[in-house]
């Protein structure tokens, strides 16, 4: 009867081990019915293989990074979740390598590389995810940590990745600013999704700002709505040649209206018109540089320019 015992316990560790990328932990050994002991004697026949300290992989030591990723988790404790670049790597929005394996948890306790520990107290129910059957950070939560310590491009590239996986969820990364006021990343996080944030301007509004910067700036008032070699010129300046195009991402949204775009350029180029484009996030964030900017592109177009 007893050794009958055995052989259930060790499917049910076999069973374990295969959902769990081929680890599992101490706590999860006593929970199935293994005494110290029986590790100990597992651990010596080669049946567990000691990662980290209460933290075993079933079998052999081929882990996948999936797997090392889990065990990194499991090492600090069970309220612990994968978090920073490790987290970002695991929800697909960076490249590269989860290492050094970055765990948050509610505690502190001692790690070993190439485990960072962080310490979080105020892990909510929605900070919490399961992704590949392994605890991690919600996306929210990820994106907010990695704003404290990426550079500021890395950040809006995790942004444009999680748009093209379609995670983002623009409510739940403000809901979560609003409950984490004080947070390292809190600020660059904000500036950074103030791009997918709802259109601040119409197209008639985004004209009309842009005109009255136009003007406060002292340039010459320009031409709207002219045509110009079979397209019609949001703006245009006829004497230099240079238009600007203002943009409003609904309107560019589709691969059809993309490809008419860079055609419709091309077509601007050949016929010896210059184009530049000025969304409506940008013309928001930082009107001055805009005018700046295309002052100084008018002025470039104008007749012994490069004298």
């Amino acid at each position: 009867m007893r050794q009958k015992w055995h052989a259930h316990s060790h499917q049910d560790l076999a069973e374990l081990g295969r959902r769990q990328h081929g680890v599992v932990s101490i706590r999860q050994l006593l929970h199935l019915g293994y005494s110290a002991n029986a590790v100990s004697r597992a651990t010596a026949s080669g049946r567990l293989h000691r990662l980290h300290r209460g933290v075993y992989a079933v079998g052999h030591t081929r882990i996948s990074r999936h797997g090392k990723c889990l065990a990194a988790v499991l090492a600090c404790g069970p309220r612990a979740l994968l978090s920073h670049g490790s987290a970002a790597w695991l929800w697909g929005i960076a490249a590269g390598s989860p290492l050094p394996f970055e765990v948050v948890a509610p505690a502190s306790r001692r790690a070993r590389p190439p485990i960072v520990l962080h310490q979080a107290r105020g892990l909510s129910s929605e900070d919490r995810a399961l992704v590949e059957t392994i605890p991690v950070t919600a996306l929210p939560r990820t994106l907010l940590d990695c704003a404290a310590i990426v550079r500021e491009d890395r950040l809006a590239r995790m942004l444009e990745r999680c748009e093209e996986l379609k995670l983002f969820d623009l409510g739940a990364v403000e809901a979560l600013l609003a409950r984490t006021v004080g947070h390292p990343g809190c600020g660059r996080l904000r500036r950074a999704i103030e791009l997918y944030r709802p259109a601040p301007f119409t197209r008639s509004k985004l004209e009309r700002r842009f005109l009255e910067l136009v003007e406060e700036a002292g340039l010459p008032r320009p031409a709207t709505g002219f045509n110009e070699c079979g397209h019609e010129l949001d703006v245009y300046w006829p004497g230099e040649r240079f238009a600007v195009e203002l943009d409003v991402y609904e309107t560019h949204g589709g691969r059809a209206a993309f490809e008419r775009d860079r055609l419709r350029q091309e077509d601007l180029l050949l016929d010896g018109i210059a184009m530049t484009r000025v969304t409506g996030p940008r013309l928001k964030r930082e009107p001055r540089r805009v005018i700046e900017r295309v002052a100084r592109l008018l002025a470039q177009r104008r007749p012994g320019a490069d004298a």
